[in-house]
């Protein structure tokens, strides 16, 4: 079911990136931030405006904090993890 949520969502979007953000998180505003200075765009989910997301992801992935970054530029959407993993992943792909 939890990963069913994710591909849910992945399937969903026509953009570069799937993120998963939360309410007052510093990290999330970077990734935002370095997404769009690197004119790639994205879609956001909340955890805080979606009850129940947050433990779905968490499952779906094995990572617990924000933000949770898919790449949805290939056949399949690849998990990077969060900010730190996102910000090399763009340095070595982009």
């Amino acid at each position: 079911m939890s990963e069913a949520v994710v591909l849910e969502h992945a399937a969903a979007c026509e953009t570069d990136f799937l993120v998963y953000t939360g309410n007052f998180c510093g990290y999330c505003r970077a990734l935002k931030n370095l997404l769009n200075r690197k004119e790639l765009t994205f879609t956001e989910y909340n955890f805080d405006e979606h009850d129940g997301m947050r433990m779905a992801v968490v499952q779906a992935t094995g990572h617990r904090t924000v933000p949770v970054v898919f790449d949805l530029r290939g056949e399949q959407p690849m998990f990077i993890g969060g900010f730190d993993e996102t910000n090399r992943y763009l340095r070595k792909t982009s």
